[in-house]
């Protein structure tokens, strides 16, 4: 195994990580903003209101994409299977 074929490696982990983290860490992100703006504008500080809205927001973003993560997840995997006889060699 070369230092080329780990970095390759290593890229597609953590490009396989992205693609799954980005919409979760994102809607939460937007979210919170939103609700960061809302609380600034009506002076309103509760701690509740912005937690419970990003747990929801992120419980459903992972639920309605979880079909998506799992293609994701069995590619990355089938791609890596795939390329074990290429990494005795």
């Amino acid at each position: 195994m070369t230092v080329d074929y780990v970095l390759y490696l290593s890229k597609e982990s953590l490009v396989t990580v992205i693609y799954i983290l980005a919409p979760i860490l994102g809607s939460g992100l937007a979210v919170g903003l939103a609700i960061g703006v809302f609380q600034t504008v009506t002076s309103i500080q509760e701690m509740t209101l912005s937690f419970i809205p990003k747990i929801a927001i992120v419980g459903f973003v992972i639920l309605m994409l979880s079909p998506w993560f799992l293609d994701v997840l069995l590619t990355y995997t089938r791609n890596l299977y795939a390329q074990i006889p290429l990494m005795v060699q």
